[in-house]
Order: structure tokens, then C-alpha cells, then sequence
């Protein structure tokens, strides 16, 4: 069923024929990892379709599906689901990822809808699921089947992804299987995505009042393994495409998703974004059509496309985007509670402590002439990313290439930079040690001459 975007299988080892057949999908694959490209596929073991030609009813019983409807059957979906308890489907199940991984040599998984896989009530309502043996809602021989999958996933292909789609509080889904965790490496944040959409579809003015949109990730990152997506759920179903979202004129729509994706790239968590997202495209995703390509003739879109690279090459080259990003020593508030200018400032770090980026966002589009934040060293900062550059269709306003330190003490440190935010902008500055450790040694060596022919 194409209308389902691929998410009811009915044939478990090979992509749609419509594509071409499994050698042609090999040979993408190796041509994909010629060029330094990895390949991660959707699986989806939570649920199969009720077609004659697919797994339902294969042999006229429930071989593959839980014969009791309350366990057995997504109602909402109109499809089946697996009976987990079944050693002959968990290791149909299990074959089954195994062979993605051994015949065509892809790089990972995201595993699909893992809540509805865990929970006995998920979407269904009183009267219409059962307990488990312990009265509970947890679907124990899911859990126990997922934590098998993961657990033999990496033991023969270490160093591959498995990550979760899982919408709830669910405990410990990156955690390793032998701690009880789940097993998975890595697990989209919802969270995250549901605060910062509802955040920027807001009008600028009234986002003073819901900081903690853009603060409460940051209490719990730490505790799994994070990665941050804006997917092809967020832009379907008339909830429009990125640019839709934004509240504003033309240009506030393009520089409050460039503010958007610069916060996602400097927030801790791995990224993910659903194509069209990058150039990017008016109209909501469509199954059915081509993306928007004709848009790139445009110069406002053309500036989205740099941005995307310039932004990629950021955290690509900075270690301390990415090294500690499921670890509590990887970010630093400088300040997170001035809600009336609707600004944060914090650190990112590097295993390396003493390599350090600071970013600074200003969410609304009154830009700021003189904003002082505090920073950890003395020296100068140079300004390595700015989303308002004109070359992506910004107002270009910035700091000339970076700013000197004052010693002036703000925000619980000694030293302090007087900068200027552009509106809708985010800042990315860094210590430039090289330039800072010369001007030193020639302060110091002007000083020595004083004294010299002071004393002479």
C-alpha cells in the first residue's frame, strides 16, 4: 500500500519492487558507501498489514499475529500485530533484521513506532486491551523481543545504529540489554521536537513567556541517548512544511528556520531532517509528488542551501558539538532565564574541556546592539557561525569577525563579551587561542620594554 509510505510490509527481505529488485538495492548501497554515504532503514516489526498476500492468516490461523484482537490488532491502523510471545515469530523477527544487515550491508536501523510495540493499551481504549501478568500496561515479551533484536544486532555488526522511534517515558531504551535497558543506541527525542515547533509557531512577541520550550530538554538530555528529529510526520497531514510554520513576513519564515536549525545543530543530540527540509521547499511533503526543486532558482532558498552546508561543516568540524552529546560535562548554561528578550547563551565542550564553543540565540527579531554574556576565558572570541549572514539571506549583522573580552564579571565569570545578536540569529563564537597567546606575549614583551627604559 503505497498510501502508507512504506510502513505496511507485506515482503520483509527486499524494498518494493517498484524501485527495482534486491541486486539493485545492493549495488545503491556499495555506490552510497563509495562516497562516504551511510544507510540506515526503516524497519517495522510493531505491526503487518491484513492482505491475503502478506503474513495475516498465512496458514488460516493466527500463526503470525496474537489471536486475541486485544492484543493482536491495531484498530486506528487497520493492521495486526505480531505475537511476541511466539519463539517462531521472534526468530522469524530476528532473521529478518539480521539478514538487512548481512545481505545488503546497511549501516543501521530506525525502528518503527516502538510504543505501540511496548505498551498494551497504546491507542486503544478501556475495555479494549488486557493486562499483562503483573496487571500492568508493558507488553513484557515485546520488550524482551527487542532487547534480543538489539542485543544480536551489535554483537555481529558492532559499531552499526539502531534507533527508536519512542514517543513515551519508557526507561532505559539506549541503555545496554545486560543493565535492562532496551538496547537501542540512540532514540528520537519527541519531546524536544513538540517544545521547539509549538515554540517557533508562536509570534515572537509572546515567546518571552514560554522559555521553557527551549530550557526543558536540557533537564533530561543526559539520560538517554538523544537524537533530535524534525521528520516526515511534522510536515504532512495540513500541518505544513518548515517555512509554513513560521509566524511573520517572507523574510522572518526563512530566518526562523534558519534560527530553528541552528539551535538543533548546537543543541546536544544527534540531527536528523526529512528532505526538502534543506533548500527549503513551501509545500508539504506529498507521497504521491517530487520535491520542489524549481525553488533553488530562487535566491532566498539558494541561502537556505548554504546555510545547510555551512551549518553541517560546523558540527562536523567542532568536537565539541558532538563528542559529549549523552553526557551532562558536554553543556553549560551561560544564562537561560532572560525570557524578556527571549535569548539563551550556553557552552558546548569537547572530551577535551578546554575546547569549548559558545553559542548565543536570540529568538525574537529585535536585534541587540550591546549584549553582554559571560565566558569562561579571556581572550578573543572568534565568531565562527552566524545564521544571519547575508549569504544565507539574513540582515548580516554581526561582530566583525569576532570580539576581545572585557574583564568585566558578568554571569558567574571573570571575563565577559560585548556583542551584538542579530534578529532571529544564532551566534557561534570559539577562543582563538593562537591569536589570543600572541597578543598576550606582545603585551608582555611591551611591557618589559617600559619597565627597561623606565628604570634606564
Amino acid at each position: 500500500f503505497d498510501g502508507s509510505w512504506g510502513y505496511q510490509v507485506t515482503g520483509f527481505f527486499a524494498p518494493t519492487s517498484r524501485y527495482g529488485n534486491a541486486e539493485d538495492f545492493m549495488y545503491f548501497v556499495d555506490k552510497c558507501h563509495e562516497n562516504g554515504i551511510g544507510v540506515i532503514v526503516d524497519w517495522v516489526p510493531g505491526h503487518f498489514p491484513k492482505d491475503g498476500h502478506g503474513l495475516a492468516f498465512f496458514d488460516g490461523t493466527h500463526l503470525y499475529e496474537h489471536p486475541d484482537p486485544r492484543k493482536g490488532e491495531h484498530k486506528q491502523w487497520g493492521t495486526l500485530v505480531f505475537d511476541y510471545g511466539r519463539n517462531e515469530v521472534r526468530n522469524f523477527l530476528v532473521s529478518n533484521a539480521l539478514f538487512w544487515f548481512e545481505k545488503y550491508h546497511i549501516d543501521g536501523f530506525r525502528v518503527d513506532a516502538v510504543a505501540s510495540m511496548v505498551y498494551l493499551n497504546y491507542l486503544r481504549p478501556d475495555g479494549e486491551w488486557v493486562a499483562n501478568q503483573y496487571g500492568g500496561v508493558e507488553y513484557i515479551e515485546a520488550a524482551d523481543f527487542l532487547r534480543q533484536v538489539n542485543h544480536l544486532i551489535f554483537g555481529y555488526y558492532p559499531g552499526t545504529l539502531c534507533i527508536a522511534e519512542e514517543s513515551t517515558a519508557w526507561p532505559m531504551v539506549t541503555w545496554p540489554t545486560y543493565v535492562g535497558g532496551l538496547g537501542f543506541n540512540l532514540k528520537w527525542n519527541m519531546g524536544w521536537m513538540h517544545d521547539m515547533l509549538d515554540y517557533f509557531e508562536m509570534d515572537p512577541w509572546f515567546r518571552q513567556f514560554h522559555q521553557n520550550n527551549v530550557t526543558f530538554s536540557i533537564w533530561y538530555h543526559h539520560s538517554e541517548n538523544y537524537m533530535l528529529a524534525l521528520s516526515h510526520d511534522e510536515v504532512v497531514h495540513c500541518k505544513s512544511n518548515m517555512l509554513g510554520k513560521m509566524p511573520g513576513d517572507d523574510w522572518q519564515k526563512f530566518a526562523n528556520v534558519r534560527a530553528l536549525f541552528a539551535y538543533m545543530f548546537t543543541h546536544p543530540g544527534k540531527k536528523t531532517m526529512f528532505m526538502g527540509m534543506e533548500f527549503p521547499q513551501w509545500g508539504e511533503w506529498d507521497v504521491w509528488g517530487d520535491l520542489e526543486w524549481h525553488l533553488l532558482q530562487h535566491d532566498a532558498h539558494q541561502g537556505m542551501k548554504r546555510f545547510f552546508r555551512d551549518v553541517n561543516h560546523l558540527y562536523s568540524s567542532q568536537p565539541a558539538l558532538y563528542e559529549q552529546d549523552c553526557n551532562e560535562e558536554g553543556f553549560q548554561w551561560i544564562d537561560c532565564s532572560d525570557n524578556n528578550h527571549s535569548v539563551v547563551s550556553f557552552i558546548r565542550r569537547a572530551k577535551d574541556e578546554k575546547e569549548f564553543v559558545v553559542a548565543v540565540c536570540n529568538f525574537t527579531p529585535q536585534p541587540h546592539s550591546h549584549y553582554r554574556i559571560g565566558v569562561p576565558e579571556p581572550g578573543f572570541y572568534t565568531e565562527i557561525f552566524n545564521s544571519d549572514a547575508g549569504n544565507y539571506g539574513g540582515s548580516n549583522m554581526g561582530n566583525l569577525g569576532g570580539k576581545w573580552t572585557d574583564d568585566w564579571f558578568f554571569h558567574s565569570y571573570q571575563q565577559s563579551l560585548d556583542l551584538c545578536l542579530p534578529p532571529l540569529g544564532i551566534l557561534v563564537l570559539k577562543l582563538d587561542k593562537e591569536k589570543t597567546l600572541a597578543v598576550m606575549q606582545q603585551s608582555q614583551e611591551t611591557e618589559t620594554e617600559t619597565e627597561t627604559v623606565s628604570e634606564g
